[in-house]
């Protein structure tokens, strides 16, 4: 394992995301290789630390006031020994090579826990579409796909949504495929219901997160019924966790944005929900304003003097991370355990750096990793590539019921995949473990390529 973690220092040196991610997965796969060292013969783990091809590509585009921008363009196929390169874009100032190469690294995994056949990819751009107009965005958009649209195809690499790309990115990425290739095809998922989308997918990775929990819940004859819980960021995958844990009657009482965060105690209910969704989706405002439209609710700004986020220093019973990687460090991992947090259920890719993992570990709280916690949101990606292909569309809760059933197995898996390899109980090795199994049987049926 050392040896292979010192190819990762040397090739990519600076890159301290990558690092972390496959470090995790390391740890965790290495009883594996000692089981079965044709693994080790076959160079397994050196394979599918190295990404089948990187992009890079630059993105020129004109503002509203004619001045010429120029961004660059990303996009990782990492792994397709189990189908083809699926992955989200992700558009944020601090996309890098790094941080897209953990989030590829992390979906190879992910992808496979899902048992559908999709291989893994990330991509993106260090484009900010937060406070530029329609028209920016469309242009953006377009100067992206004009390279991008070369190496995507149905049957070669699916691109879906992330941070910064949403139903109106999406639509205008597609667009100009279908212009490009003059073709109608499912080559992106995450579109709109009009044309090709699927119902749920908007939901499905916070849903899928709150699936997770009821099933951990469930080992200890428990549920979510009237737990105290916390939420971070208030996009996508933060309102859809909310609905579905009011629906299941646990009450959330925090929500946050870059800016600060919100504490509730009467809970942010579905009216409130509404409003947030309002706010956010429609107006792309800040959620300080929700403590002006409910003034028991207190809003603190965020203090980057501190050395915690005192969102994670909230008396609740359950903690739903969803906001980025890394947010979450020793010191908030700890006040969670101290403030009766048993159930960690992550909605965001790799948000507890890995310190703050081993406290909740030690702990024996239900903690569930990001690869499995939040794979509903890929899930529901192939089942709108399945809905494509065949030209149909599901109803609604067709696909929320194919969604839970996939969150079911997935927990399934890593239980028994922790309970074989030694650890019972552990989701992180039980995902990773998994997780690897299946691609490095793949991989190996298909020979050194």
């Amino acid at each position: 394992m050392d040896k292979i973690m010192n190819i990762v220092f040397a090739k990519d040196p600076f890159e301290k995301e990558f690092h972390q991610a496959v470090s995790e997965v390391l740890r965790s796969v290495k009883p594996v290789l000692d089981k079965n060292p044709e693994y080790r013969y076959a160079g397994i783990m050196e394979r599918i630390i190295e990404p089948e091809r990187v992009i890079q590509f630059r993105i020129p585009w004109v503002d509203d006031q004619g001045e010429i921008r120029v961004n660059r363009g990303f996009r990782i196929e990492m792994n397709s020994a189990i189908g083809p390169y699926k992955g989200g874009l992700r558009f944020h100032p601090s996309v890098n090579l790094s941080i897209l190469k953990f989030l590829a690294f992390e979906q190879i995994f992910k992808n496979a826990l899902t048992t559908l056949p999709l291989g893994a990819g990330k991509g993106g751009a260090d484009f900010d579409p937060r406070g530029r107009s329609d028209n920016e965005v469309m242009r953006f958009c377009q100067s992206f796909m004009c390279e991008l649209y070369r190496h995507l195809g149905q049957d070669t690499d699916v691109p879906a949504g992330d941070i910064g790309v949403g139903a109106r990115e999406i639509g205008y990425l597609f667009g100009m495929y279908k212009k490009l290739k003059n073709e109608f095809s499912g080559v992106l998922t995450g579109k709109s219901l009009n044309w090709g989308g699927s119902l749920i997918r908007p939901e499905a990775t916070g849903y899928g997160t709150v699936f997770f929990a009821e099933e951990m819940l469930a080992t200890r004859n428990d549920s979510l019924k009237g737990k105290v819980c916390l939420v971070s960021a208030s996009g996508n995958v933060a309102q859809y966790t909310i609905e579905k844990l009011n629906q299941l009657g646990a009450k959330v009482v925090t929500i946050s944005d870059s800016s600060g965060y919100i504490y509730d105690e009467k809970g942010i209910d579905e009216a409130k929900l509404q409003y947030v969704m309002y706010l956010k989706n429609g107006r792309c405002g800040r959620i300080k304003e929700y403590a002006q439209k409910y003034p028991e609710a207190v809003y603190s700004e965020h203090d980057r003097s501190l050395d915690h986020n005192p969102i994670w220093n909230i008396k609740a019973d359950c903690a739903f991370p969803s906001a980025t990687q890394n947010e979450i460090n020793v010191k908030d991992a700890q006040n969670l355990v101290n403030n009766g947090v048993y159930v960690v259920s992550e909605g965001a890719n790799m948000p507890t750096i890995p310190e703050g993992v081993e406290i909740f570990l030690e702990n024996k709280i239900l903690y569930g990793p990001g690869k499995a916690a939040n794979a509903g949101g890929v899930a529901v990606s192939g089942l709108e590539m399945s809905q494509n292909a065949m030209r149909i569309k599901w109803p609604r809760e067709e696909v929320e019921a194919k969604l839970k059933s996939i969150m079911q197995g997935i927990h399934r898996a890593c239980l028994l995949a922790s309970e074989e390899y030694g650890t019972p109980g552990n989701y992180v090795n039980g995902a990773n473990i998994a997780g690897f199994v299946k691609v490095a049987d793949s991989m190996m049926d298909q020979g050194i390529v």
